[in-house]
């Protein structure tokens, strides 16, 4: 049997609502190619993985015993899976008609192109800007000492708030939402750096593959509605800070100088309490 043209691959956590809309929408997304899909779930609370077992069942269910993380779940199905391209997208996703095939045309036209990320829309077709230059220290400071809650325009070099997406064109990263891999590339790195449960994998993936000579690209050719944050939301805020330190820090101790992130590890504390300090600010307010 020839192997597929795409593997789509969908981490999933507490969301089976949104993934159930999400994968009943999977077949006209993917009109005109042979595709492949796996669902990891992390181990939901919820009836995500009685769902996949009676409404889907020709989706691969990969059901794990733990919260495995975003990295770790994603290579469980990247190591299983055939096509000649991998898509990572996030379950609360809704993939428009046609899309796939059209962006795994463009990418076919594009041998160069590693990674692609498409164009994102909100619920009201709005575009949502996701393209982002590598992290520096500066930036990744400001977001940690709650700088640009007051003065946003502090991120605008990280942001890239002027980026046309219209337009095709070479980027430092995209988001791991709607994330295409050209399958040598995975042959090449073998998968998400594991070390990451959640944040910057997909930032240290598009580093590796332009440490490998391939291109990451931003590509409007498909589109997709992105109901972002919905798995995430339901993560106490205290560990998802705790998730966003360890991986920032983990990335930094990587490809940058240690006395970078050693510096931010060393203001990291100063941020909490600002941002502390701000909560109080605001209780008092309201009183």
């Amino acid at each position: 049997m020839p192997n597929p043209d795409l593997s789509i691959i969908i981490v999933s956590w507490n969301v089976a609502g949104l993934l159930r809309a999400n994968l009943a929408s999977l077949p006209m997304a993917a009109a005109g190619l042979a595709a492949e899909i796996f669902v990891v779930d992390n181990h939901s609370s919820d009836n995500t993985v009685d769902l996949i077992k009676t409404e889907f069942p020709d989706v691969r269910l990969i059901a794990n015993q733990e919260n495995l993380g975003f990295a770790r779940a994603n290579n469980l199905a990247i190591r299983a899976s055939r096509g000649r391209y991998v898509l990572l997208l996030n379950p609360d996703m809704r993939v428009r008609s046609g899309a796939l095939k059209k962006m795994l045309d463009w990418l076919d036209q594009h041998p160069a192109a590693g990674v692609a990320g498409g164009r994102l829309l909100d619920a009201q077709g709005r575009n949502l800007p996701h393209v982002r230059r590598w992290p520096t220290l500066w930036d990744q400071s400001l977001i940690i000492l709650k700088l640009p809650h007051l003065w946003p325009s502090l991120l605008d070099s990280y942001l890239c708030p002027d980026f046309d997406y219209s337009q095709a064109a070479p980027v430092d990263s995209v988001r791991g939402s709607f994330f295409f891999i050209r399958r040598e590339l995975i042959d090449k790195l073998g998968g998400l750096d594991e070390r990451y449960f959640l944040w910057f994998e997909e930032v240290d993936f598009c580093r590796q593959a332009r440490a490998a000579a391939y291109q990451v690209y931003y590509s409007p050719a498909a589109e997709a509605i992105d109901y972002h944050g919905r798995s995430f939301a339901q993560v106490p805020r205290g560990r998802a800070q705790a998730y966003f330190r360890a991986s920032m820090l983990a990335y930094f101790r990587k490809w940058q100088p240690a006395w970078q992130g050693s510096l931010l590890r060393a203001i990291w504390p100063l941020g909490q309490a600002l941002a502390w300090l701000a909560g109080k600010c605001r209780i008092s307010r309201k009183s």
